[in-house]
């Protein structure tokens, strides 16, 4: 038979390459290519060789096309897309080379069997023959229908990559992914078995497919002899299972480590991934055969996917929070790319290594959604802060099912059928709320004492005057500072949910309830000792305003948190009503002497008094503009009602008595007098109308010089106060200078009278005027009296 030889080379162990092109001359892009597919194929033929056990024999393969080559090698999928180590090459061949391998096989060359060990020889064969399998398996994909696609690899002769060039090339090899098919035919096993320390060594190089068939025949030889010795074990069959159960444990670990570094060494590990899913597959056959390894191969599998998912998220760089206050923020962005580029790996390289029922990218995906969830437990024990928290809440609640990760366009329509909730272990998301509210509450405290602090650092100390806003009046910027930082961690907490926006408020309202009276302590220890007299009376409008803005902000939340608000609401307003009560009390004591002397003989020639008067009530009316209503009205309204009961309180303390027709000069200034009073308090808007009319009431009786006259101006003042009595009249004609006398009776006659026709009004303690004034009796004047005329002026009963 002739034999075409190809020129030597220096290397023995090299062979010549060269590829027949059909009649056409290989472009230059030709040739690269299918130079680098030559030199992906040398380096495996290559790798191969030097990781055998017969490192230092030289194998050597000369033949031409028509010559014999060694027979192929046990393979679990020979010939078929599954058993190729280059896969990812994606080249298409033509049957043609196997057809040639039928008669070449007889004039190979095989390595020199050992006189000591005949394994060794068999081992060496089986080197040859997985190198030719290796060349055999380089068709990957299905065959091309096109007839232009098909390719014809003559002979394969390998050199040194650095030294050899492939100088004719058939056509461009084309690139395809396709999955593999979930079918496939187990290769013959060895009738003998390596020993356990060459199949030991072929799982150490990562010749998997030569080390399970061995594996396999191993396992077949105990059954055989289990059979054989049925109940009884000798110790050779007892040291066989050992061996066997080491060699599938070491063999599973090989095949975990090689897929928990598939998708971080994807070309290293890729290659290796078909021949790991067939063992896979067929130890998951062989499950119930005896020989074999306990537990699951595929649970084995989906456990590595875990174990290298956790690897990636465990490898994504965390910050400690002393070097960058965005720690956490920024190892979340990190992680979720991190997550989806290497679901883009595995979508796009790792699931065409596998059959379809492996479900790779599904796998993991769901390893993905335990592995984060159990990483971000312990991120949640270092992580104190509120905008931390938020973060970690907002990146599990929101981001991580978005578009920025689990539904990156990227990744779809892969992910349409899966599943984009964490797995989060010890109910993970309730504890992270309830940490979040707790420091909500902490914080929300810490910054309404921040208010306090800031308000007395740049207006108690140096007595700065409050500043106005656009109605001239005096502001504060607490009300907008609480109200601003409130709405701010309620309008955060409502991008996490409804739940937690509600149980937010609360805790924020829980806190703003202890504020009021926490500042106004504040207030008055900082203010009380120095306090000038106007600017403290400043500082008590803009308090009274702040506040009742930020209870008006708060009234927002009543729908969510109506008890809270409530209770807010009226601690704002105790506390309005102290500070107002501040004022009222300081007025009252300043305007005391001036009201003293009403209704004397001073006051009746000297207007100094109640100069003094009006002008100390127009200078607080002046104030109490600046006030926001409704605080303004409340306020003037408590004051006018004050004013009027101690100016007109003075005629019933008998101080004085009008003598020789001074009565009408003195009804003369009650009038004018109370009319000017009442045009202040109108200014003021103040609410208490039906005190208007007291003044004239009074003066139209004191004014009277015809006694008998006065008994008909008596029913307008009963009908506008139900409460004037006869004690009242008594002291009105005390002052008028009507003492005693038949008319002085008859004139308490009527009064009864009217009563006892109009009734009894006072039930309304709103309009209660005169029966709050005390009553003074002048014994002088009653001296003289009978005993029976007494009683008309002794009190009601």
């Amino acid at each position: 038979m002739s034999h075409t030889m190809d020129k030597p080379t220096e290397n023995p162990e090299e062979d010549t390459v060269s590829l027949k092109s059909n009649g056409r001359t290989p472009t230059n892009g030709d040739a690269k290519e299918a130079l680098g597919i030559m030199k992906t194929f040398r380096n495996s033929i290559r790798r191969a060789a030097e990781k055998s056990p017969l490192k230092g024999s030289k194998v050597t393969a000369k033949g031409d096309e028509s010559g014999l080559k060694p027979p192929p090698s046990p393979s679990l999928s020979s010939g078929s897309p599954a058993s190729s180590p280059l896969k990812n090459i994606g080249g298409i061949f033509q049957k043609k080379e196997e057809d040639e391998a039928e008669g070449s096989s007889q004039k190979s060359k095989g390595l020199p069997r050992s006189k000591t060990d005949p394994n060794m020889t068999r081992f060496g064969d089986s080197l040859l023959q997985r190198g030719e399998s290796i060349r055999r398996s380089l068709k990957l994909g299905k065959k091309s229908k096109d007839k232009n696609c098909n390719r014809e690899l003559v002979t394969v002769s390998e050199g040194s990559v650095e030294e050899k060039e492939v100088d004719k090339v058939e056509e461009e090899v084309v690139v395809v992914e396709e999955e593999i098919e979930e079918a496939y035919t187990l290769p013959e096993i060895p009738h003998t078995p390596l020993s356990v320390m060459q199949i030991n060594k072929l799982i150490e190089m990562e010749v998997l497919e030569e080390a399970h068939l061995n594996l396999l025949a191993l396992r077949r030889e105990f059954q055989q002899e289990q059979e054989r010795c049925g109940d009884d074990s000798p110790m050779e069959l007892a040291k066989k299972e050992k061996d066997l159960s080491l060699l599938y444990g070491d063999l599973r670990n090989k095949i975990n480590t090689i897929v928990r570094d598939s998708n971080s060494l994807p070309s290293r590990n890729k290659a290796l991934l078909v021949p790991v899913a067939r063992i896979i597959q067929e130890e998951e056959r062989r499950a119930e055969e005896p020989g074999g390894l306990s537990g699951s191969w595929m649970e084995s599998w989906r456990e590595a996917v875990g174990e290298g998912v956790k690897v990636k998220v465990e490898s994504v760089h965390l910050e400690k929070k002393e070097q960058n206050a965005s720690w956490l923020a920024v190892h979340l962005g990190r992680l979720g790319k991190a997550i989806v580029e290497d679901l883009e790996k595995v979508k796009k390289e790792l699931r065409w290594s596998y059959p379809p029922s492996f479900k790779v990218f599904s796998t993991y995906v769901k390893s993905y959604h335990r592995v984060v969830g159990q990483h971000l437990k312990k991120l949640e024990r270092q992580v104190t802060e509120l905008k931390d928290l938020f973060a970690l809440l907002d990146w599990i609640v929101n981001r991580y099912k978005s578009e920025r990760i689990m539904g990156s366009p990227s990744l779809q329509p892969d992910m349409e059928d899966e599943s984009t909730d964490l797995q989060l272990e010890d109910d993970l998301l309730r504890q992270l709320k309830d940490k979040y509210c707790c420091r909500v509450k902490e914080d929300t405290s810490a910054s309404l004492d921040r208010v306090t602090e800031l308000e007395n650092k740049e207006v108690w100390t140096d007595g700065q005057t409050p500043e106005r806003d656009d109605e001239d009046l005096p502001k504060s910027h607490i009300d907008m500072d609480i109200w601003t930082n409130i709405k701010g961690t309620v309008v955060n907490s409502r991008r996490i949910d409804a739940e937690l926006e509600q149980k937010v408020t609360s805790s924020c309202l829980q806190e703003l309830k202890q504020f009021p009276k926490r500042f106004e302590a504040e207030f008055r220890s900082h203010c009380s000792a120095r306090r000038p007299q106007p600017l403290w009376t400043e500082y008590q409008i803009t308090y009274i305003n702040s506040f009742t803005a930020l209870q008006g902000h708060m009234e927002g939340y009543r729908d969510a948190c109506p008890d809270e608000v409530e209770a807010f609401r009226k601690e704002v307003k105790w506390l309005i009503v102290r500070l107002s009560q501040d004022l009222e009390d300081e007025f009252k004591e300043d305007v005391k002497p001036f009201l003293r002397r009403m209704m004397t003989r001073k006051w009746l020639t000297s207007d100094d008094d109640f100069k003094q008067l009006l002008l100390r009530t127009d200078l607080l009316s002046q104030h109490c503009s600046r006030m926001r209503p409704p605080q303004v009205q409340e306020f003037a309204s408590r004051l006018h009602h004050h004013v009027a009961k101690e100016y007109v309180g003075q005629l019933m303390k008998s101080n004085y008595s009008c003598k020789n027709r001074k009565h009408e000069k003195a009804a003369g200034k009650i009038r004018e007098q109370w009319g000017e009073l009442r045009d202040l308090f109108v200014e003021m808007r103040s609410t208490n109308e039906w005190l208007h009319p007291v003044g004239d009431d009074l003066s139209d009786i004191i004014t009277q010089t015809n006694k008998t006259t006065i008994k008909e101006h008596l029913q307008p003042i009963v009908e506008h106060y139900p409460d004037f009595s006869k004690k009242h009249l008594v002291a009105v004609l005390y002052f008028r200078g009507l003492l005693r006398g038949r008319e002085h009776q008859l004139i308490l006659q009527r009064l009864s009278e009217l009563k006892k026709k109009l009734g009894d009004g006072g039930g309304d303690r709103s309009r209660v005027l005169f029966g709050d004034m005390q009553v003074t009796v002048n014994t002088d004047c009653l001296s003289n009296l009978p005993f029976s005329c007494l009683s008309c002026l002794l009190p009601d009963s």
